[in-house]
C-alpha cells in the first residue's frame, strides 16, 4: 500500500472570471502545499465558474479559458506550487474533425486538466452530458471520448467529472478496468433539498463498484438560481467515510489514505487477481480510450498521517437549516458577484417579506438592506408596527411612503378618461404604485429591489404583474408558503438557541396572510388553505401528476381542476419573473418549461 495526502478545494469561483478564478486555484494550491498534499483537486470548470451556459459557444471565451489554463500552469511553477499535481475543471474545445451534425458549433467541452512542473500532463472531457432539470449540456458541449489515468507517488488516480459518477457505465466502468487505486470526480453539482444524503451514498456505491476509494469535490457559492453547497467528500474502497467538508462554505478538506500501487499491468497489487484488466496500451472500455501519464512514481516517505476529518459539523444543519443557509447563500453571492451595494425590501408587515428581509440581513449586513413602508387605506395598523418593529429588531434602515394619494391620483386620472376602476383593477393598481415606488427608489438610489413572493403563490398567479412581483431577485422564489413559515420559525429558534432577540415579530408568523388590497381581505379568500394548496401543488409541478392521477391520490376533483386552472393560466407571468434561489429538485424557472399558448389541461 502506499500513503498518499490527498486536499480537496472546495472553492467559489465566478462565471467569466478567468483572472479570479486563477487566483483562487493558486490561492488553493499554497494552503494545500503547506498542509503538505501530495495531489490537488478543484471542481468543474473552475477556471471559468459554472454553469457557463451559452458563453461556452463563443469561440472568444473557449480560446481565452485554454490560454488561462496554460498560464495557470506557469504561474503554479513560478509561484514554486509546480510540484504538486493540480486537477482543475475548464472549458475546452475537441480537437479533431470539423463540425458535426446535432452538435454544438465550435465543438465546446466540459473538460478537466492535470497540472504539473509547469505543463499541462493531460486533459480529457466528461463523457456523460446531463440534459435535464437545470442542465442543458448537450445545448453546449460536445462529450469526452477518454478515460484519464494519471500516476501520482505511484498511485493510480482516475479522474471523472461530475455526471460521469451519476451516470452508469463510462468512466466507472472505465475506471475499474483501468484499476485505478484512487477515482477522482469534479463536480459543480447544485444544491437541491436532501440531496447531500443522495450524495454520499452514490459516493460509496460508486466506490464499492470500482474497488477503488473516491474523492468527489464539489464547488460552493452562488451563480444565478443555483447554490452549489460544497459538501465534499472522501470514502474508501469499501464505502465507508473517510472525510467530509462543511456545506455552504469555503474549505480545503486534506485527507489521509493508504490506497494500492499501480502496476504496469493495469491493475493494484493487493486487491487481487482482475478478470476485467486490460492491456495497458490503447485501452478501450466502454467506449472510453483509457489514456495513462505519469507525474510521479516514487512512493510517499512513510510519515504519520493527521486525523481525517469525518465529521466536520459537530452541529449537523437540519434539513430547514441547510434550505436557509442555500437562501442566503444565493442572495449574497447574487449581489456581490453582480457588484451591487445594497437592496431594497418592500416591507408589509407579512411573512413574506419578513422572511425575505431576515435572509437578506444575514447575506448582506443590515447596514446594507433598506426596508420601505408602503402602506394603503386597506393596511392595518398590526401590519405598519409588525414590519417597523422588524426592522427595530435587525437594526436596517426603513421609511415610510404613503401610497394613498398616489393611487387617488391615478383613479381621479381614469376616471376622468371615462375608466373608472373597480373590483380587481382598483386592487392590482395598489400593488402597481408599490411596484412604481420600490423601481424608483432602485433607480435613485442603486439598490437590488428583492421581490417577496413565494413558490405557492407564482405557481397560482396570486400576484400583480408589474406589482409585488417587481424586483432584480427573487429569494424565496422556490419556496411553498408552508415552507416560509417553517423557515421563519427555524430561524427565530436559531436565534434563541443562540441568545439572541428572534429577527421575526411572533405576530407576522402567526396571523393570517393577507395581500390587503381591499377590506378584511385574506388570502384564502382566493385560495385554497395552503396546506393542502402546497400539497396538490407539489404534485402537480413536482412529479407532473395529470388530473386524474391527482384525483385517483385521493385529492377532490373540484380542488384539482381549480388548482389546475390556476397554475395553467399564469404561466405567462412566470416567464416575466425575476430569477430566485433554486432549493428543490423542481423549482419554476429552469427546471419546468411549459408553453405558455397550451390547450392541454390534463
Amino acid at each position: 500500500m502506499a500513503q498518499l495526502r490527498i486536499a480537496l478545494a472546495q472553492v467559489n469561483p465566478t462565471v467569466g472570471d478567468l483572472e479570479g478564478n486563477l487566483r483562487i486555484v493558486v490561492d488553493s494550491a499554497r494552503q494545500a502545499r503547506d498542509r503538505g498534499a501530495h495531489l490537488l483537486a478543484l471542481p468543474e470548470m473552475v477556471v471559468t465558474g459554472y454553469p457557463v451556459e451559452d458563453l461556452a459557444l463563443r469561440n472568444s471565451f473557449v480560446s481565452a479559458s485554454i490560454k488561462a489554463l496554460h498560464r495557470l500552469a506557469a504561474e503554479l511553477a513560478a509561484q514554486g506550487l509546480g510540484d504538486l499535481p493540480a486537477v482543475v475543471g475548464f472549458l475546452s474545445r475537441r480537437e479533431g474533425p470539423g463540425a458535426r451534425y446535432g452538435q454544438p458549433a465550435g465543438a465546446p467541452q466540459n473538460a478537466v486538466a492535470v497540472l504539473h512542473e509547469g505543463a499541462v500532463v493531460v486533459t480529457s472531457a466528461k463523457h456523460h452530458l446531463p440534459n435535464y432539470g437545470v442542465f442543458d449540456e448537450f445545448r453546449n458541449f460536445v462529450p469526452g471520448d477518454t478515460f484519464p489515468v494519471v500516476r501520482v507517488r505511484g498511485v493510480d488516480v482516475g479522474i471523472a467529472v461530475c455526471e460521469d459518477l451519476w451516470q452508469e457505465g463510462g468512466p466507472v466502468t472505465a475506471a475499474r478496468a483501468a484499476g485505478v487505486g484512487l477515482l477522482l470526480s469534479l463536480n459543480g453539482s447544485p444544491y437541491e433539498r436532501h440531496k447531500d444524503d443522495v450524495r454520499l451514498e452514490l459516493c460509496q456505491r460508486r466506490a464499492r463498484e470500482v474497488g477503488a476509494a473516491l474523492a468527489y469535490v464539489n464547488m460552493v457559492g452562488g451563480q444565478d438560481e443555483l447554490v452549489f453547497e460544497g459538501d465534499s467528500l472522501v470514502v474508501d474502497a469499501e464505502g465507508e467515510l473517510v472525510a467530509r467538508a462543511p456545506q455552504f462554505t469555503e474549505a480545503l478538506l486534506v485527507a489521509d489514505l493508504d490506497l494500492p500501487a499501480g502496476d504496469d499491468a493495469g491493475r493494484n497489487p493487493g486487491t487481487g487477481p482482475r478478470t476485467d484488466a486490460v492491456p495497458h496500451t490503447d485501452e478501450v472500455v466502454d467506449g472510453l480510450t483509457i489514456v495513462r501519464r505519469t507525474v510521479s512514481t516514487a512512493p510517499v516517505e512513510p510519515y504519520t498521517p493527521d486525523e481525517n476529518v469525518v465529521t466536520p459539523r459537530p452541529d449537523p444543519l437540519s434539513d430547514v437549516g441547510e434550505v436557509y443557509r442555500a437562501l442566503v447563500t444565493g442572495l449574497r453571492d447574487y449581489v456581490t458577484k453582480n457588484g451591487f451595494a445594497s437592496v431594497l425590501v418592500a416591507i408589509s408587515g407579512g411573512i413574506d417579506s419578513a422572511l425575505t428581509a431576515t435572509i437578506a440581513v444575514d447575506a448582506v449586513g443590515a447596514d446594507r438592506v433598506h426596508g420601505v413602508l408602503l402602506p394603503s387605506e386597506y393596511s392595518s395598523g398590526h401590519s405598519i408596527t409588525d414590519a417597523e418593529e422588524l426592522a427595530r429588531r435587525q437594526g436596517f434602515a426603513a421609511r415610510t411612503i404613503a401610497i394613498a394619494p398616489v393611487v387617488e391620483a391615478f383613479e381621479a386620472a381614469t376616471a376622468k378618461a371615462g375608466a373608472a376602476l373597480d373590483g380587481l383593477s382598483a386592487e392590482n393598481l395598489q400593488a402597481r404604485v408599490r411596484g412604481t415606488v420600490v423601481m424608483a427608489l432602485s433607480n435613485q438610489e442603486g439598490h437590488l429591489v428583492l421581490a417577496t413572493g413565494n413558490k405557492s403563490e407564482a405557481a397560482t398567479g396570486y400576484s400583480t404583474l408589474y406589482g409585488d412581483s417587481v424586483g432584480g431577485f427573487a429569494p424565496i422564489k422556490d419556496c411553498w408558503k408552508t415552507l416560509v413559515w417553517e423557515l421563519s420559525r427555524w430561524r427565530n429558534a436559531e436565534a434563541v438557541r443562540e441568545g439572541a432577540v428572534p429577527p421575526i415579530p411572533e405576530n407576522s408568523i402567526e396571523k393570517p396572510p393577507s395581500a390587503e388590497l381591499r377590506p378584511d381581505q385574506l388570502d384564502t379568500d382566493s385560495l385554497p388553505d395552503y396546506a393542502l394548496l402546497d400539497s396538490v401543488l407539489d404534485a402537480y409541478i413536482g412529479t407532473d401528476k395529470g388530473e386524474a392521477e391527482l384525483i385517483f391520490a385521493g385529492y377532490d376533483p373540484e380542488l384539482v381542476r381549480r388548482v389546475i386552472r390556476l397554475v395553467d393560466r399564469a404561466e405567462y407571468k412566470r416567464r416575466q419573473s425575476a430569477p430566485g434561489t433554486k432549493i428543490s429538485a423542481r423549482n419554476l424557472g429552469r427546471d419546468r418549461r411549459l408553453p405558455i399558448t397550451n390547450r392541454w389541461t390534463v
